[in-house]
Order: structure tokens, then C-alpha cells, then sequence
């Protein structure tokens, strides 16, 4: 009898590990990426901001097109060896990231990178499928916390190793996939029943026909504008704050990597503790006004910080508005059958992808206008007044949800029928 619960802890193990490496393949450029790009391109931090937001749009392009497919592919074959070929291709990603020699040879990376990061829809229909109601926002909340581990040893080592070459990072990224292959290769069971599977079908694999499948759960409308809204705005510390703290601070890439290592700490300690006390104690419909709210505060601050000290301390509200996700996540899944998860993850990853799309270009656009040279209102904190407004909009969004359907937080939310064709 105790097998199964076993072979779930390993399972899950393994999942953390694998967003993990998602995430650090995402957060290792980040220290580096000024430096790599003034280098590359002959240009200022403020031009180098703007062509990160191209790479950005880029890599979350590609992750749009592909993440329904592999959603469904997932569906149709199972998760294992769907999680297992891209973390293949991590691997393969980061060895050609580490020697591109040119801007445009960046690109060339961040195609391929998006293309296997679509792999994320995969690990959290993984999730769901070996969860219950009672542990789901818990079970979730490991995403957080791979999320928050994997942004300290990735800004650590696109930090530090960067300092001795911009293109190790990506080599000990490189490194990391392939071992988590192997390793999954030996310990990773599926997850995905036999009964459970149904045949892989193009239409739903097209990314538009995926958004448009979420039509089917009009109760959570609202909550999914949130949940947009919400990835949006995260998009001003995720790819701005390195050019930031550089231009504002003239930080160097230690001080970057000394504020994600404090940043990732304070997310592994609220997604994997805080959480775990906070969902069951508070709900999740607290959980997730508490941090949205918390969100805004934190962006608001960290707008109008004045010394480098300030950002230890201004991230701690931010930090803890991760509260909210979880719950978002935990709550938006547990409206489908296990057979679909694979496809509302798809899904759900595919508004993720509108938001990377959207927002660092945004973000990094916003912060490009108020520093360039000719700007006449200088105020390099202008993309973290726009990240706040975000949050409280979709504070306001999620209020208007529960509103509507104040059953949201206690149970399942049953899916209208669509006609069939």
C-alpha cells in the first residue's frame, strides 16, 4: 500500500527538478544578459534592455506555437517521454546557447529553447494527475518552489560563473538537463492511465483553438484574465531588474547575483512552507487577493527606491505575493477531468506565453523610453508603476470571480458542455 505514495514523492521529485531546470535555463541569463548584450551589440544598458525584450518575445513565441502540442501530445503518449525529450532538448539548447557568437545566434537559441521550454504544460498535467483535491494548490505550490530554487542557482551561476566567461552558465545549464534525463529515465513512472489517454487531434493543438478551449469554463472568465494579468506584470522584475539595478546602482554582477540568491530564498520559503499553512488556514480565495495585493505593494516600492539596500527589502512584499499563484493554478485545474489536463495545461501555458510575449517587450519598451538619452522624463522604475497597476487590476478581477461564483474556493468547478461538431 505504500508504493504508490512512494513512487509519487519520487515522481514529484523529479517534476521539481525538471522546472527547476526551466526555470534556471530562463533565470541564468538574466545576470549576464547586460553584459553579454553591450558586448554582442556595442550598445548602452538601456538599447541592451530593449534587445533582451526581443529575445524574450522570441523564446515565448515559440513556446505559444508549441506548448498546446506538446500538451496534447502528452495526452495521447503520456508524460514521460514527452518530459523526457525536451529535457533532451534543454540539453542540446544550452550547449548552442553557450557558443552562439552573435546577437543574431541568440535568437537562433531562443527559438529552439521555446520550442522544448513548451515541456512546462507536460510537468504540470504530471502534477495533476497524481494529485487530489485535498493536496492539489499544495502539489502546485512545488512549481513556486522549483520556480524560486531555480532562480537562485540560476542568477548565482550566470553571476559568478559569468564572471569568469558569459558562456558558462549555459554550459553548467547544459550539464543539469542531461543529468535530470538520465536520471528521470531510471525513476520517473507514468503518470497517465491507459483509459485516461485520448487520441492526439491538430485542432486542438492549434494555440488559438487551445485559448479558445477555455470557453468552455466560463466561471473562471475572470480568474483567468487574473491569472494573465498577473504574468504580465511579473515580467518587470523577471527580465527588467537586472538592467535596473545596473543603470540605477551600477550594480555589478555579484550584487545582481547577491539579490537572487535573497529573491529565490524568500520564494522557496513561501511556495514550499508558507503556502503549505496558508491555503489550508486562510482558503485559497484569501490566498490569492492577499498576494496580488501583496504584489502591488512590492512593485510600487521597488519603483521608488532610492539606495541599493532598498531592494532587499522592497522584494519581501513581492516575494510574498507568490501566495497567489498556487492557489490561481490549483483552483483553475481542478475544473477538468484527468484526461483533459494535459490540454487545459496547454492551454494555461499558452496564456503564459502571450504573457512573456507581451510583457518583456512591454516591459522593457516602457523602460527604454524613460532612460535612453533623448528621454525627457527620466524614471527607470516606470515598468514597475505599470507592473503594480497590473496587479491591482487583476486584484479586481479575481474579486469579481468569487463574486460571481462564491463556490470557487470549496469546490470543483463542473465545465458547461460545448456542442459537439
Amino acid at each position: 500500500m505504500t508504493k504508490k505514495p512512494q513512487k509519487h514523492s519520487a515522481a514529484l521529485g523529479f517534476i521539481f527538478v525538471t522546472l527547476f531546470i526551466d526555470v534556471l535555463g530562463l533565470a541564468v541569463i538574466i545576470p549576464v544578459m547586460p553584459k553579454l548584450l553591450e558586448t554582442l551589440g556595442h550598445v548602452d544598458v538601456s538599447t541592451a534592455a530593449q534587445y533582451s525584450g526581443y529575445l524574450t518575445f522570441t523564446y515565448a513565441s515559440m513556446q505559444f506555437l508549441f506548448s498546446s502540442v506538446v500538451g496534447n501530445l502528452s495526452d495521447r503518449y503520456g508524460r514521460r517521454p514527452v518530459l523526457l525529450s525536451s529535457l533532451l532538448g534543454f540539453g542540446i539548447d544550452y550547449v548552442f546557447m553557450a557558443f552562439a557568437p552573435t546577437i543574431a545566434w541568440l535568437f537562433v537559441g531562443r527559438v529552439i529553447a521555446g520550442i522544448t521550454g513548451a515541456s512546462t504544460s507536460t510537468a504540470t498535467a504530471y502534477i495533476a494527475d497524481i494529485s487530489t483535491g485535498k493536496n492539489r494548490a499544495a502539489n502546485f505550490g512545488l512549481v513556486g518552489a522549483a520556480s524560486g530554487v531555480g532562480f537562485i542557482v540560476g542568477i548565482a551561476m550566470g553571476s559568478f560563473l559569468g564572471e569568469l566567461n558569459v558562456r558558462l552558465p549555459f554550459m553548467a545549464a547544459a550539464a543539469f538537463a542531461f543529468v535530470n534525463a538520465i536520471y528521470g529515465y531510471f525513476v520517473l513512472p507514468e503518470s497517465l492511465a491507459a483509459e485516461n489517454r485520448r487520441p492526439f487531434e491538430w485542432k486542438k493543438s492549434n494555440p488559438i483553438s487551445s485559448l479558445r478551449n477555455l470557453g468552455k469554463y466560463p466561471a473562471l472568465t475572470s480568474l483567468i484574465t487574473a491569472f494573465s494579468l498577473v504574468y504580465i506584470g511579473q515580467k518587470a522584475v523577471e527580465y527588467v531588474m537586472s538592467f535596473y539595478v545596473t543603470l540605477k546602482f551600477n550594480w555589478q554582477l555579484k550584487s545582481i547575483g547577491y539579490l537572487g540568491f535573497f529573491i529565490g530564498i524568500i520564494l522557496v520559503a513561501i511556495q514550499g512552507g508558507l503556502i503549505r499553512y496558508t491555503i489550508p488556514k486562510f482558503g485559497q480565495e484569501k490566498n490569492i487577493i492577499a498576494g496580488l495585493l501583496f504584489y502591488t505593494l512590492g512593485l510600487t516600492l521597488i519603483a521608488f527606491a532610492t539606495q541599493g539596500w532598498m531592494m532587499y527589502v522592497f522584494m519581501i512584499p513581492y516575494c510574498l505575493g507568490g501566495i497567489s499563484g498556487p492557489s490561481l493554478q490549483g483552483m483553475i485545474t481542478g475544473t477538468v477531468s484527468a484526461k483533459e489536463q494535459g490540454e487545459l495545461q496547454g492551454s494555461l501555458a499558452g496564456i503564459s506565453s502571450l504573457a512573456v510575449i507581451i510583457g518583456p517587450l512591454l516591459m522593457s519598451s516602457v523602460f527604454n523610453l524613460f532612460t535612453h538619452k533623448n528621454t525627457t522624463t527620466y524614471f527607470p522604475g516606470a515598468p514597475y508603476i505599470l507592473g503594480a497597476l497590473l496587479m491591482l487590476l487583476s486584484t479586481f478581477m479575481a474579486m469579481r470571480s468569487f463574486k460571481k461564483n462564491p463556490s470557487l474556493d470549496a469546490k470543483q468547478v463542473e465545465p458547461t458542455a460545448t456542442p459537439t461538431h
